[in-house]
């Protein structure tokens, strides 16, 4: 029997919610509370779905008890709030698709890294032959990849933010993939750390025995969320740093760590030979690659993945786009996209990473960043900081005294050419901004692409 369901936000979750409801036989309308993209308003309008734009206007909706919720759109938020108090169902799109999905479920989250993780578990288990689908953050929705799909997939691999995981109430993957926690969208949650990590943890909160959860055991909070709050899932343990000591750990787990002097890793599989691999083969070098590469190979091997198929597939992974992504060397310098990069942690991990003097472009909308973590690591590395966003004076408060200057810029194109205008042979220009990019681009893969036009333009 057909019901209509409210949906909120006529982004590409919203579209896709729209569009599963479609296909199985319900009745969507979507609220837009701002003028909505032209594109996503024209799918509306080609699949014939009622909508409105400009502002939500309850009297005009249908009688409803679902609302499928924009992963953009706090539950602060006026509509929401009264929603809630009228007794709506409020979930999120990847709950929505969740309930209507077959097959295998691998979930990952984390404030840094998921991205490449979910790229790297997708790309095993399509090296592998494997009927894979890779959806959320990463690519389509999942429930538009649902409702465009001729034949599911035998496993669906889900990038999941902690907004999206705020909204479900049974969502239960088969492989958790919980990569770390640390502070990002404070704004978004009070400004409490435990609020965010109670945010991701949500990742478990439904997971069952059969389950497994594959997670962080360098990460203090991921680790005192493990004591306070449990989970039924199996536990399959990884460490980046520690070696892996057998003889302490059960042998029944799934775990991960160093060998052999720190230049490998190693997975072990209960009643199976463990899987090794050597360090520099890994297609993505730095610290937090090693531990990526890490939790997904030991996905891999949860999911009975070859080793040698594991093997091959990090040896040759290629990255992610906006992802300390290579764009061009100009005149013996280096020009690095790391757009993704919107909280401290990330610009950490980048900063890490670089072997020559930098010229740092950041810079944004603030989410509540204490970025004093970073102090000495632009003391280190940094020459030049160009920010890049309409408030800055938190980053110039802290980090102009550890640069040699201070500059401003409006667009992508005078941040790069104020860049390239500094830069000095075997220097790097990073595009790593620890914010987000809603100030003046509308998204940060809008960021990154105009970074990368500019660079390709001097």
């Amino acid at each position: 029997m057909s019901q209509s369901i409210l949906i909120l936000g006529a982004g590409e979750s919203g579209v896709g919610a729209a569009k599963l409801a479609l296909a199985l036989g319900d009745i969507p309308y979507v609220s837009e509370g701002g003028k909505g993209k032209a594109h996503f308003i024209g799918e509306l309008d080609s699949a014939g779905v009622a909508y409105e734009t400009g502002g939500h206007t309850p009297e005009n909706w249908p009688t409803f008890t679902t609302v499928i919720k924009s992963p953009g759109i706090p539950d602060s938020s006026p509509t929401v709030i009264n929603l809630k108090k009228n007794g709506a169902e409020i979930i999120s799109e990847i709950e929505f698709a969740s309930r209507h999905a077959s097959g295998k479920v691998i979930a990952i989250t984390g404030a840094n890294g998921k991205t490449t993780t979910t790229a790297m578990i997708h790309r095993m288990l399509t090296d592998a032959g494997i009927n894979a689908t890779c959806v959320g953050n990463i690519g389509p929705s999942w429930a538009r990849d649902l409702a465009e799909r001729k034949t599911d997939a035998d496993v669906t691999v889900v990038e999941a933010s902690s907004f999206q995981l705020d909204g479900t109430t049974s969502f239960r993957p088969d492989v958790a993939v919980l990569l770390n926690i640390t502070p990002d969208h404070l704004d978004r949650y009070a400004y409490k750390m435990e609020n965010y990590a109670a945010a991701k943890w949500k990742i478990t909160q439904f997971q069952t025995e059969k389950d497994f959860l594959v997670y962080n055991s360098d990460d203090n909070e991921i680790e005192k969320l493990i004591s306070n709050k449990g989970t039924k899932a199996s536990l399959a343990p990884v460490s980046s740093i520690k070696s892996l000591q057998t003889d302490l750990i059960d042998q029944e787990m799934f775990h991960a760590g160093l060998t052999n002097k720190k230049k490998e890793f190693t997975i072990h599989t209960p009643h199976k030979k463990p899987f090794s691999m050597t360090i520099q083969k890994l297609a993505l070098q730095g610290k937090h690659n090693l531990f990526n590469s890490m939790a997904a190979s030991v996905t891999g091997r949860i999911l009975e993945l070859r080793s040698e198929g594991i093997r091959e597939s990090l040896t040759h992974f290629e990255g992610v786009e906006h992802r300390l992504e290579y764009v061009a060397t100009i005149n013996s310098i280096r020009f690095i996209n790391d757009s993704k990069a919107t909280n401290v942690n990330s610009v950490w991990y980048a900063l890490e990473c670089m072997k020559t003097p930098v010229i740092w472009i950041a810079g944004g909308v603030d989410k509540g960043n204490d970025y004093r973590d970073l102090l000495p690591l632009v003391e280190e590395k940094v020459k030049h900081l160009i920010c890049l966003g309409k408030d800055n004076s938190k980053l110039i408060e802290t980090f102009s005294s550890k640069v040699d200057t201070v500059h401003m810029a409006e667009s992508a194109e005078e941040a790069v050419q104020i860049a390239y205008d500094l830069g000095m042979p075997n220097e790097t220009v990073l595009l790593s901004p620890a914010c987000a990019s809603f100030d003046i681009f509308g998204s940060y893969e809008e960021r990154g692409n105009k970074f990368k036009n500019a660079v390709k333009g001097l």
